[in-house]
């Protein structure tokens, strides 16, 4: 078991608001055994990568043990480590080295559904009257065979599945091979929370909720009703996928969710310095969602919504739009943005189409994301400004993309191995043929041939993160957005005495901002520069000015 008592962190509860949390998608990150496949082993390794970028925490996306249906977002065994990655011992190595070099360690727990190899869905399956037969959404077909209701998998098709053996139909809100959990029995309630405080107990420092707003569904099973198309978007799913034909009243999004995350609270609470992010999956309610699961203290600490997840593109508008409908749907809540991860096209890609500098886009969206308010989630490899990969259709692995593709071509995209050295054998990634290939064009955007290169995007996030944490109110200040015109976005950032006003040109062309009617003070140390003349910042290409208000 890890000792705790030789970490280097500090009790502190509120660590959380403002943090910058590093996602690791443990099968892409480090091969150490020659296997192909990232481990527990190789995050070991590549920590130092980690403390040296400044990160506070860490979130390891699912290393439990799995058949890997859905690569381990499909869980067989919530309290051990699937031999791909290793062991129990060598995640307690992940937490003692974590925790020496001064980062926290979170968890990705699937909670709403499990695998079907999953000794409770195996028990549960095998029969309508054995002691597990309610702890999955079974239901009756209709009179002539057909499903329950109208809910839709996001993968693709119904949401509920067919089992000869108790000839009723289970409900899977993702593969037929990912049954949902039915968490209105408060033995599934008391289970899950078992594995809470198992992994509590481990020493990690939090969680990461993998569709925090799946947990429960409607008793009466009702259908969903159609949406209508002008409201349609492609938040939670993609364009092509019939899941975004209705409002899904039913199926997610249900109240009783509130008194389960309390009682997860309650258990986090018993030990220190613990907090939580939920993934809010719905493209018309997400920011509400978000704020009713960050009210009042006794919930989540943090929720994000999938706002700068979508493909839409990034203005200066949305920016101001996103952040004050999370301020009025959750006046007490926190928010934590992100605007890559392991589902979605990487965003230099998504927003990057047509840029001439990709470099200069890349460490504008950084700087912008690092000075919201709110806490952060970097997804590994946006520091070295990775694009999405372009996948041959038979390398494809992502069960998603190959239901959709050519239209979506699923999420192997940005699942790529990490590029560590530009000169070895799969960039460094291990000695074997990866899981997935290593894209040419990544190898020249390397750990190695960025580092000490005090211009590239590496060392821009290193610097700009060293930068953030000199002034509180980037991590927990207030923000307030001021009138601009066009491609530049300006707010301040208040906490205490200390003003701090930022100022972004979301644009390939040169633009001008106007700074405060106040005195101000230019702040160093970002790694932008911009002219200033009279009240008037002449700000190049996706620049950006930072000052303080005295």
């Amino acid at each position: 078991m890890t000792e705790m008592s030789t970490s280097t962190l500090r009790a502190d509860r509120d660590w959380w608001r403002g943090a910058v949390i590093y996602q690791i998608y443990p099968r892409s990150y480090q091969d150490s055994n020659g296997d192909g496949i990232g481990d527990l082993k190789g995050i070991v390794a590549r920590l130092p990568h980690i403390a040296a970028l400044g990160a506070d925490a860490i979130w390891i996306s699912p290393f439990f043990t799995s058949p890997m249906k859905d690569f381990g977002y499909d869980v067989s065994n919530y309290s051990d480590v699937d031999p791909i990655f290793g062991s129990l011992a060598d995640f307690d190595a992940v937490i003692a080295e974590a925790h020496r070099l001064g980062i926290r360690v979170m968890i990705d727990l699937v909670l709403s559904h499990t695998s079907d190899q999953h000794p409770w869905f195996v028990e549960s399956r095998s029969s309508r009257t054995n002691a597990r037969a309610d702890w999955y959404v079974w239901a009756d077909s209709k009179p002539d065979g057909t499903p329950p209701n109208n809910w839709l998998s996001i993968f693709g098709g119904s949401a509920w599945a067919w089992d000869p053996t108790r000839l009723q139909y289970y409900m899977h809100n993702f593969l037929t091979s990912q049954p949902d959990l039915n968490l209105h029995n408060p033995d599934v309630q008391d289970a899950l929370l078992g594995v809470e405080r198992f992994w509590l107990e481990r020493g990690v420092d939090g969680f990461r909720l993998d569709t925090i707003n799946f947990y429960f569904h409607d008793k009466q099973l009702r259908d969903n009703p159609a949406l209508a198309p002008e409201r349609r978007n492609a938040q939670t799913a993609p364009a092509v996928n019939p899941y975004n034909y209705q409002e899904h009243l039913y199926d997610k999004n249900q109240p009783e969710n509130l008194e389960f995350l309390k009682r997860f609270r309650a258990v986090m609470d018993e030990f220190p310095a613990i907090a939580a992010v939920g993934e809010v999956g719905d493209s018309q309610r997400g920011l509400e969602i978000a704020g009713e699961y960050t009210s009042g203290g006794d919930k989540m600490q943090m929720c994000y919504a999938f706002e700068f997840l979508a493909p839409d593109p990034l203005t200066p508008a949305t920016v101001a739009e996103v952040l004050r409908n999370f301020q009025k749907a959750a006046p007490e809540g926190w928010a934590c943005w992100a605007f890559s991860n392991h589902d979605v096209v990487r965003h230099v890609s998504r927003w990057g189409r047509g840029v001439a500098d990709r470099d200069a886009h890349a460490k504008l969206l950084a700087s912008l994301l690092m000075s919201l308010r709110g806490s952060v989630c970097i997804y590994q490899g946006e520091e070295l400004a990775l694009s999405e990969a372009e996948l041959a259709y038979e390398d494809l692995k992502d069960p998603y993309g190959i239901q959709f593709w050519p239209d979506f071509k699923g999420r192997d995209g940005c699942r790529t191995p990490m590029v560590w050295d530009a000169g070895a054998v799969n960039g460094g990634f291990g000695s074997a043929r990866p899981w997935l290939p290593v894209p040419a064009e990544h190898l020249q955007r390397a750990v190695s041939a960025q580092q000490g290169d005090q211009a590239s995007v590496l060392e821009h996030y290193r610097r700009f993160l060293h930068f953030r944490k000199a002034y509180p109110a980037f991590a927990k200040g207030e923000i307030e957005f001021l009138d601009t015109d066009g491609q530049v976005l300006a707010f301040v950032r208040s906490y205490g005495n200390e003003k701090l006003f930022c100022l972004f040109n979301m644009s390939g062309e040169r633009a001008t901002g106007i700074l405060p009617n106040e005195p101000v003070s230019a702040l160093e140390g970002h790694g932008f520069t911009a002219e200033v003349k009279d009240r008037t910042v002449n700000l190049p290409a996706w620049g950006a000015y930072f000052a303080r208000l005295v």
